[in-house]
């Protein structure tokens, strides 16, 4: 291999990924039998080869048995060791050209290893759920792992016909043959691999308000049983659509569903357009609203706006963070600064070892980077003041929809609306591992009205 061609290797996952190409479309079509957890699948990836010829390139798939591959219609050699399926063309692809690579595996999915376990396909008692962050998404198609590389998805799923398949964006077709049933999906806006969320399951299907014309379609796919608690704990979730566009600019999707699956998850998972919940993520008080508020935040924030590499994961989490102070300063509940100030005296008496901008692997979801990165978010909202700060907000999810970020890309986005230098800010709550003192506004933030709950319909 030529140093020309030399992997750029993800800092935290040298293993994922190759920057040598991207990739711009995906087009996966599965059969999945969930009593026996067998899945065959065929991919087909529209890429582009980088600055320089490809001689060899890789992608990302766990331990699966391969049926056939080709490149441009014609068999290269491979080789398919430890989750890397690498691929030598016939021929070298020439530097800037485009090409497609065609892939049939199968084999019984299971979660890939990480650091925090067993992550992406996982066989639930009767059916299964996806969610691959960070480096889960290999444990069920063969990919280009690593977030910068966004591409289009149509993901079309065959499974017994007494399962609903649900995936992030649009539903084409669903096509009933003897017993099983066909999902078609299409994901148009640029997605990264980690993002590609399915849920395969017994589900009542539920539409979350009214959207009308210009609205948002909001959809829930919930065990039957749990729809009373459902219907209470969701109620609200119009009115965060209805702020968070206030507040962040257009919703980036075309639609965004919710699943909650019959077990319980750690946590609720983000993927483009959609969100997990486990079972015990509903129980009829809102006891998890705030988690309603994060995840529906990270489409703007993670999904849309999405980070380079995982040292930058800060800026998913800590806007999602303070999304759910916002949601609670408008709707009744504490205010953005009352949060902010629990959360510093909670990060106040922890070890002060955590440096933002680049956290490492393991501390990489770190319950600290959470909280520090929503006081970052405030930080500036107290540096700017609120008309100028969500004038910031919306601005940056503008002008950086559907692309990749890094930290020194939103610190130099937000200096832009500021009349003083925000370094010194950015140096101590970004750069540097102690906790700076609380920031404040320069005049108490006023309170809203608080929204009253939709209804929640059966459809």
């Amino acid at each position: 291999m030529s140093s020309q061609q030399k992997v750029e290797a993800d800092p935290y996952f040298p293993a994922n990924g190759d920057s040598r190409y991207r990739v711009h479309r995906y087009e996966l079509t599965l059969d999945y039998r969930p009593g026996p957890n067998r899945l065959a699948g065929s991919a087909r990836l529209g890429a582009i080869a980088g600055p320089a010829p490809i001689t060899e390139f890789q992608l990302n798939l766990a331990d699966f048995r391969i049926g056939r591959i080709r490149v441009d219609g014609r068999a290269p050699h491979y080789s398919h060791r430890g989750g890397r399926l690498r691929i030598r063309p016939p021929k070298p692809i020439r530097a800037g050209a485009a090409f497609t690579v065609e892939v049939h595996w199968s084999g019984n999915p299971k979660p890939v290893t990480s650091p925090w376990g067993g992550i992406g396909w996982e066989e639930l008692e009767d059916g299964a759920l996806v969610a691959s962050q960070p480096v889960g998404a290999p444990s069920w198609y063969p990919c280009n792992d690593r977030p910068a590389d966004k591409a289009a998805y149509q993901i079309s799923v065959t499974t017994p016909s007494a399962y609903a398949v649900v995936a992030g964006g649009r539903l084409l077709t669903r096509t009933t043959k003897a017993s099983t049933t066909t999902w078609v999906y299409e994901q148009p806006a640029p997605t990264s691999s980690y993002l590609i969320g399915l849920s395969i399951g017994k589900y009542q299907t539920v539409l979350l308000g009214d959207p009308g014309e210009e609205g948002v379609p909001q959809h829930g796919y919930i065990p039957a049983h749990l729809l009373p608690q459902f219907s209470r704990d969701f109620a609200r979730q119009p009115a965060m659509m209805e702020l968070f566009q206030e507040l962040f600019g257009p919703y980036p999707f075309g639609e965004y569903a919710v699943v909650v699956t019959e077990e319980e998850l750690d946590v609720p998972v983000e993927a483009q357009g959609l969100s997990l919940f486990g079972s015990n993520h509903v129980d009829g008080h809102r006891t998890s609203e705030r988690l309603v508020a994060h995840e529906l935040a990270h489409q703007w924030f993670g999904n849309s706006v999405t980070i380079a590499d995982w040292r930058h994961i800060w800026l998913n989490e800590g806007f999602a963070k303070y999304a759910e102070w916002l949601w609670s300063e408008r709707s009744g509940g504490r205010t953005a600064a009352e949060l902010a100030a629990i959360a510093h005296r909670k990060l106040s008496l922890q070890p002060q070892d955590l440096r933002l901008s680049d956290p490492g692997r393991k501390r990489m979801f770190d319950d600290r980077l959470y909280e520090r990165g929503g006081l970052v978010v405030h930080a500036v909202r107290c540096a700017l003041g609120d008309e100028t700060f969500f004038r910031m907000l919306r601005g940056w999810t503008g002008v950086q929809r559907g692309g990749t970020v890094t930290t020194s890309t939103f610190t130099t986005h937000a200096a832009r609306f500021a009349d003083r230098s925000l370094d010194d800010l950015f140096t101590a709550w970004v750069e540097q591992e102690a906790l700076p003192p609380l920031p404040v506004a320069a005049a108490p933030m006023p309170r809203r009205p608080s929204y009253p709950p939709t209804n929640v319909r059966s459809v």
